[in-house]
């Protein structure tokens, strides 16, 4: 079901206004810090591995890499036809 052009609008519109009524109500909450501290420790984790040939069979964990230096990147476009 395709909504016409005049229709989203006024969704939007709505959706904005009851939003802008509700936050000029309620306090804003606090804002979580984007991340940790530079020079803190990072907490133990795994994820996914990939190497220039593809996804690695077991996950890489942060704990099996200790002493040595860590360098995380995140391409969200890799391998993608974005």
């Amino acid at each position: 079901m395709s909504r016409s052009p005049v229709l989203r609008l006024v969704l939007a519109l709505l959706l904005a206004f009851t939003a802008g009524r509700a936050s000029a109500q309620a306090p804003a909450a606090p804002v979580a810090p984007a991340g940790p501290d530079t020079g803190a420790i990072a907490p133990a984790f795994s994820a996914p591995g990939a190497t220039k040939d593809g996804v690695l069979k077991a996950p890489v964990a942060l704990t099996a890499l200790r002493g040595k230096t860590v360098v995380l990147a995140f391409f969200y476009q890799a391998r993608t036809k974005g």
